[in-house]
């Protein structure tokens, strides 16, 4: 028999809330997506505005930083009846392209199978709970609260309403709660934080020295983009060799192992005993 028609909900539209909407619809099922920004597009959104705590704790943002490029080629990345192809309207058609242009896919990719229509932007999923009968035992569906903003009488309001659904797909990624090194002494450190999930561009490190923690991809491009205009760059990696300066164009970008400690007047001290006086340190820890 024919499999029965559920009404889901789909939480966050970008690349896997958007492939598991059409795919759900192509098998007959009713899916609503939920989507807290403006636009389709999830973490490929970028906003260039600074967090309110620089260490991401301040509310969900993305993680983009204006330098951003793909560590994959563009083949690898799209959907085989949609392939990530350079055009006449791509932005940037280079192999391994910037943001802009996997944003730009994804919002293709929405048009061209008509996805746009199932989608509630700027509508935030609050709450999932699995609905229960009088007796406090579970019966079939789920209760989706959100909360979504509407201009009303020239102001922008909240209004948090609730809805039935058969089944849920979160497709909401990992990206929204940055992780922080464990560093002692570093809440007596006096120098400033931040983390790679606010990290935009590298302007207000002009001329300081700046220890990067993490040498994974974000860590590699955050601490180049850094060096370009820092006066010193050290990175604290799990494998570097003692004090061994990088390989990269930057003769003032530095390998080291990782933090010992951090000291009360401005010092980051490495595991080899080695240290400098640090304006700033980034965590690029995920």
């Amino acid at each position: 028999p024919p499999m029965a028609s559920s009404r889901v909900a789909v939480i966050g539209a970008g690349a896997a809330g958007l492939v598991a909407a059409r795919e759900l619809r192509r098998e007959g099922h009713s899916p609503v997506v939920f989507e807290r920004a403006a636009g389709v597009g999830g973490t490929w959104r970028y906003d260039d505005a600074a967090s309110a705590d620089p260490l991401g704790a301040g509310g969900v943002h993305g993680s983009l930083y204006a330098s951003l490029r793909t560590n994959l080629p563009r083949e690898s990345m799209g959907f085989l009846d949609f392939p990530f192809v350079a055009d006449e309207g791509s932005v940037d058609p280079r192999r391994f392209p910037g943001h802009q242009e996997v944003l730009r896919y994804l919002e293709a990719f929405a048009r061209r199978f008509d996805l746009l229509g199932l989608v509630r932007l700027e509508t935030e999923v609050v709450g999932v709970r699995r609905r229960v009968d009088g007796a406090g035992a579970g019966v079939a569906g789920w209760t989706v609260s959100y909360c979504s903003r509407k201009l009303a009488g020239g102001e922008l309001q909240e209004e948090e309403q609730s809805e039935v659904f058969d089944a849920v797909v979160v497709c909401n990624g990992h990206f929204a709660e940055p992780r922080l090194a464990e560093i002692a002494g570093i809440d007596g450190w006096p120098g400033k934080q931040l983390h790679s999930h606010s990290y935009r561009v590298p302007d207000q490190f002009h001329g300081q020295v700046v220890v990067v923690i993490g040498y994974h991809p974000s860590g590699m491009d955050i601490s180049r983009d850094i060096a370009g205009v820092a006066k010193e760059v050290h990175v604290a990696i799990r494998s570097a060799p003692c004090g061994m300066q990088s390989t990269t164009a930057h003769a003032n970008l530095w390998l080291h192992p990782m933090i010992e400690c951090a000291e009360e007047d401005g010092s980051v001290v490495f595991q080899d005993g080695s240290r400098v006086k640090a304006d700033s340190v980034v965590h690029c820890t995920g």
